[in-house]
C-alpha cells in the first residue's frame, strides 16, 4: 500500500468520522435552542446554520492546508450545518399556514448565512 493511497485513506476517515461529530453537535445546539426558545420559527436551525456559516468563513479566510479545509469544512462543518432542514421546515411553515415566517426563514437564514460567512472570513483575514 503506497503512501498516498494510505494518506487519501486517512483523510476520508477523518471527513467521516468529522462529520459525525458535526452532525452530533447540530442535534445538541438545535434541540438546546429549541427547547430554550421554542416557536413555530425554527430557531435551532438558523443558529446552527448561521453559526456553521460563521465557522466556514473562518476556516477559509484562514487558508489552511487542503487536507485540513476538506476535513473540517467538508466534515465538521458539512455535518454541522443543513439545507435539507432548512427546506423541510420551510415547506412546514407553509403547511401549518405560516407563510410569512416560511419567507423569513429562507430569506432570512440565506441573507444572514452570507454575511455571517463574510464576517468569519473578513476576521480570519485580521488574524493573518
Amino acid at each position: 500500500m503506497g503512501a498516498p493511497l494510505v494518506t487519501e485513506t486517512l483523510v476520508w476517515t477523518a471527513v467521516a468520522a468529522f462529520g459525525a461529530l458535526g452532525a452530533l453537535a447540530r442535534f445538541r445546539i438545535d434541540r438546546a435552542v429549541s427547547v430554550r426558545w421554542p416557536s413555530d420559527f425554527p430557531l435551532g436551525t438558523l443558529v446552527v446554520n448561521l453559526t456553521g456559516s460563521f465557522a466556514l468563513g473562518i476556516l477559509v479566510g484562514a487558508s489552511p492546508a487542503r487536507e485540513a479545509l476538506f476535513v473540517a469544512g467538508t466534515g465538521f462543518l458539512g455535518g454541522y450545518t443543513t439545507f435539507s432542514t432548512w427546506m423541510v421546515e420551510s415547506e412546514r411553515l407553509v403547511e401549518d399556514s405560516e407563510v410569512r415566517l416560511m419567507w423569513l426563514n429562507l430569506l432570512g437564514s440565506m441573507t444572514l448565512g452570507l454575511v455571517a460567512a463574510g464576517l468569519g472570513w473578513l476576521g480570519a483575514g485580521t488574524l493573518r
